[in-house]
C-alpha cells in the first residue's frame, strides 16, 4: 500500500512541473500597419475600357503590392481579389458609374474606402432582360390582379395557381398585398418592395437565362433576390421564404414565376406534374 505522504508530495511536484512547462505563447503572426490614402493612389488602380471609341461599362481592377484585401464594389456586385486580367462587365445602363475601393487595414482598424468616379458612354452586351426588368434604368412592377388568381398554390404546368388562390397576399407577408410593388433598379442591380403600409425594403437581384429547373421546359431562366423576396416571397406549402425563382413568363407587361413546393416533381418522360408556388406581376 502506498503512503499517503508519497501520494501527496508526487502530486505537488506533477502540478509544479506543468505550471513551469506552460510559458506564455508568443504572437509572431501579429498584423500590423495601416494602408494610407497615398498607398492605395499609387497601388490600386481602375482602368475603364474603350470600345468602339466610346466609354464602356467594362472595368478592371488591381491592386498590385498592396499586402491588404481589396474589394471593388460596382453596378452589378463585389469583385474581391489582387487582380484580374479581364475586363468585368459593371454596368447596364449608360450614365454615372461609381467604382468603390474598400481595403481592410492588416492592423483591424476601420477600412479605407476611396471612390472612383466614370462616365459610360455606352452600355455593351447587355443581356436584353435588363430593359425587360428595369425599363430604361429603373422599372415598378405590381400585382397582376386582371390576371386573378394571381398568387397561390397550382400545378407547374398551370398558367395561374389553379389549386389554392391567395386573394389576399397581406396573409403571406405583412404588407405585400394589393399595392405593394416591386422596383427592379439596372444600377446597382438593387430591388426595393414598396409595402402597402409604405414601409420599404431594400436588397439586391441577379438573373440568369441559361439556368433553369433541370428537365422542366417551361422556365426560362431564374430570378434570385437577396435581401428582400418577391411580394408575399414565401412558397404555400411549408411556408418558406423564397429567394429562387423560376421566370415562366417575362414580357415588356407581365412576369409570372413560380418555385417548386416540398415534394413536387417534374417528370420529363410523361409531361410531369408537380406542385408549385405561383406569382403573377404585372408593369405599372
Amino acid at each position: 500500500m502506498y503512503d499517503m505522504k508519497n501520494i501527496i508530495g508526487i502530486l505537488i511536484a506533477a502540478i509544479g512541473l506543468a505550471f513551469l512547462s506552460c510559458e506564455p505563447v508568443e504572437n509572431r503572426n501579429e498584423m500590423t500597419g495601416r494602408v494610407t490614402d497615398a498607398e492605395i493612389t499609387k497601388y490600386v488602380t481602375v482602368e475603364q475600357q474603350t470600345i468602339e471609341g466610346k466609354k464602356s461599362n467594362y472595368f478592371t481592377f488591381k491592386s498590385e503590392g498592396l499586402k491588404a484585401i481589396t474589394s471593388f464594389k460596382h453596378g452589378l456586385g463585389t469583385y474581391v481579389g489582387v487582380n484580374t486580367k479581364d475586363f468585368i462587365q459593371c454596368y447596364v445602363v449608360a450614365g454615372e458609374a461609381q467604382i468603390v475601393v474598400t481595403v481592410l487595414n492588416p492592423d483591424g482598424s476601420a477600412p479605407v474606402t476611396k471612390t472612383f468616379n466614370f462616365t459610360v458612354e455606352e452600355a455593351f452586351n447587355v443581356a436584353p432582360e435588363w430593359a425587360i426588368f428595369c425599363g430604361t434604368g429603373s422599372k415598378t412592377w405590381g400585382w397582376n390582379v386582371d390576371k386573378a388568381p394571381f398568387h397561390g398554390m397550382g400545378d407547374v404546368n398551370d398558367d395561374n395557381p389553379g389549386w389554392w388562390s391567395i386573394p389576399n397576399p397581406e396573409s403571406r407577408i405583412a404588407g405585400d398585398g394589393v399595392g405593394a410593388t416591386l422596383t427592379f433598379n439596372a444600377s446597382g442591380a438593387t430591388l426595393t418592395k414598396t409595402k402597402t403600409t409604405g414601409a420599404t425594403e431594400i436588397g439586391t437581384f441577379a438573373f440568369d437565362m441559361s439556368k433553369t429547373w433541370p428537365g422542366y421546359p417551361r422556365s426560362m431562366g431564374q430570378l434570385t433576390t437577396s435581401g428582400v423576396t418577391v411580394l408575399a416571397g414565401r412558397n404555400t406549402a411549408g411556408g418558406e421564404f423564397i429567394n429562387v425563382y423560376e421566370i415562366i413568363k417575362l414580357t415588356e407587361d407581365e412576369m409570372m414565376l413560380i418555385t417548386v413546393d416540398g415534394g413536387a416533381s417534374w417528370r420529363p418522360e410523361d409531361e410531369g406534374w408537380g406542385q408549385a408556388t405561383h406569382w403573377l406581376f404585372k408593369a405599372e
